[in-house]
């Protein structure tokens, strides 16, 4: 029977194209978006009341929460402490090796830790490498962050998408035309044979391209890597010169003047600590006053200092005494860090987040692509994903603020120690209780993943304050709002008479052709808006026309799941990516030189594999 479009179709086919429209531009938060589409859906009656929030109930999202726990406490317990030296101990300094050792160990903790918080966490792992045996960082950073997106496919714990396909095909399921076959649900592992073949071809990739893909930017430039080491700020932030004291004199126009106001004034060098009286403090903040006698800690080449004590009526010393303690390299020292795409500091201004007095914490520079901004101008910018920020802080300030997740230390730091090492047994038992209970038992895999979380926390592994702070709201909201929309388009026909519209046009084609042509759709949506919007979005299509043209429609929803994540071409469409974009310093040439031909190998990669293991 063919359809004809209804009010009820065009009102979600309005939802779709906003959805769609809103998460390319960006003109409101991805969040809201999904929040202000659920309640739309509720008041035009899409769906009945009682059914409008089952996504915040659902499977995919429980159990994502059960999964960004379980992370949090396995990191927490000290798991990714020694990775840094196991890598050296089995590669022996040789750089081929090396990164294929990171990329494996990185891709295959991708099938259960989530993408983006293991980039996270391989970051300073990757610097320390990097520091100690010299390979560039660039050579490092984004084949281990693509290689994780290669490995997210081997089970349905860490890729969003997988996790939400069991509830799409669900919602399918009640809405298929007569005599249709329930479609069936996938197990945790049932996607392995797929997973395997495309992280396999992704670290073959990277291992025999990497020197091709990712070159030295120039030859006979030194190869310096950001650990504490004077020479990777200098080149690379243009941050140089050493700490010296300041006295200030009783005739210096400095005194009776703020922080904030001497950081003004002409060729003012960077004001790192103050002491006044027996009162120090390292990254002081901008209203702290100078007076008769304070002595200021400041960076900046000795010649230039010394013009500016001159002019300002300081006296400079010749060595670091007052303000020695602060300046320990043990305790503090300059660091860098990145924003990751959930931060709260984000389209906020450097000097609104007022991290000198919040956390002891100064800003440096600031890197945004080919772009570095130093000095006083660095508080007027706001902030993006994937920015890198020089800071100066003791160690121990930094750490507290990294707990936050609001910035990823990049920086091998001696205080970012893991805090509970004695719970690791625990971690790892219940850890694993939780994998075998989604792999040996009829249980939900929320069930499953939550299990292993309440472990976690009844051991003492986390605390509950702990567990919140490693949920990604943000996610999950966005994914518990959309999934209403996945369900209005099969409920109202909106995806069959989608389906049936693109099958009138596209003719009798053979099935690999049309398995292609949604595995491209999906791959190219991805690309400007989230993945997992694209999902819920073109799953219920794509199961309809494999309906329509008599195809499988477990492998037509799978390709879609797993195109979706194949993201390697445009930092901004894969949060993973986008970690390592400002530590690696790269430009968008290298996305694409190392993203296309990667896509393309891991689009045939699912092409054929999902065939060859769903198609019978």
């Amino acid at each position: 029977m063919e359809l004809t479009l209804t009010p009820d179709m065009l009102l979600v086919l309005g939802l779709v194209g906003f959805t769609v429209v809103m998460l390319i531009l960006e003109w409101v938060r991805a969040d809201i978006v999904a929040l202000l589409v659920l309640v739309v859906i509720g008041i035009t009656g899409l769906m009945p009341v009682d059914r409008l929030f089952d996504g915040f109930a659902s499977n995919a999202v429980l159990a994502l929460v059960g999964v960004m726990i379980m992370g949090a406490g396995l990191d927490r317990t000290g798991v990714f402490a020694r990775m840094a030296s196991l890598i050296l101990r089995l590669a022996g300094g040789v750089e081929s090796r090396v990164s294929l050792i990171v990329n494996t160990m990185a891709g295959s903790l991708s099938s259960i830790i989530q993408s983006q918080a293991l980039a996270a966490l391989f970051l300073p792992v990757s610097s320390r490498i990097s520091a100690r045996t010299g390979i560039p960082l660039k050579r490092l950073l984004l084949p281990m962050a693509a290689t994780i997106l290669c490995g997210t496919s081997m089970t349905l714990i860490s890729n969003s998408p997988l996790i939400l396909l069991n509830d799409l095909i669900a919602s399918a399921n009640r809405n298929l035309p007569p005599g249709a076959q329930t479609i069936q649900p996938y197990s945790l592992f049932s996607i392995t044979p797929i997973g395997i073949p495309l992280l396999l071809a992704g670290l073959g990739y990277f291992w025999l391209f990497t020197r091709r893909l990712l070159p030295d930017d120039l030859e006979g430039k030194p190869k310096v890597t950001p650990g504490r080491t004077e020479s990777y700020f200098a080149d690379t932030y243009g941050i140089e010169g050493e700490v010296i004291e300041l006295t200030v004199t009783a005739d210096s126009p400095l005194v009776g003047m703020s922080v904030g106001e001497a950081e003004t004034l002409d060729n003012a060098p960077l004001i790192l600590a103050l002491k006044n009286g027996n009162e120090a403090r390292l990254a002081p903040p901008s209203d702290q006053m100078i007076w008769v006698g304070t002595v200021l800690g400041v960076l900046g080449r000795r010649g230039d200092v010394n013009d500016f004590a001159q002019a300002l009526q300081c006296r400079p010393g010749n060595r670091v005494q007052a303000l020695a303690d602060m300046f320990n390299p043990t305790r503090a020292g300059i660091s860098e860090v990145v924003i990751p795409p959930q931060s709260k500091f984000i389209k906020q201004q450097v000097g609104d987040l007022r991290l000198r007095k919040r956390y002891g914490i100064s800003v440096l520079a600031l890197n945004r692509g080919d772009e570095v901004t130093r000095g006083e101008d660095v508080r007027k910018l706001t902030l993006r994903a994937g920015d890198s920020l020089v800071l100066h802080s003791q160690w121990r300030d930094l750490a507290l603020a990294a707990e936050s997740r609001d910035l990823v230390p990049v920086t091998d730091i001696p205080s970012l120690e893991e805090q509970r090492p004695g719970k690791v047994r625990y971690a790892l038992s219940f850890f694993a209780l939780a994998m075998l209970l989604g792999l040996f038992t009829d249980l939900k895999l929320s069930v499953a993943m939550l299990t292993g979380a309440v472990g976690m926390l009844l051991a003492g592994v986390l605390n509950m304050d702990e567990a919140y702070d490693a949920i990604n709201w943000k996610t999950i909201f966005v994914m518990a709002c959309l999934i209403p929309l996945g369900a209005a388009m099969d409920a109202t026909g909106t995806a069959a008479w989608l389906a049936q519209e693109i099958i009138a046009h596209t003719g009798h084609v053979p099935q690999w052709t049309l398995q292609a042509g949604i595995a491209i759709m999906a791959l190219l949506f991805s690309q400007v808006i989230s993945h997992v919007g694209t999902a819920v979005m073109m799953v219920p299509m794509a199961i309809n026309i494999a309906l329509a043209s008599g195809g499988n429609p477990s492998v037509y929803a799978m390709l879609v799941a797993l195109s979706v994540s194949n993201t390697f071409m445009i930092p901004g469409a894969s949060p993973t990516i986008l970690v390592v974009a400002g530590p690696g310093g790269y430009k968008q040439r290298d996305f694409l030189r190392v993203g296309f031909p990667l896509t393309v190998i891991m689009l045939v990669v699912t092409l054929v594999m999902v065939n060859l293991v769903f198609g019978r």
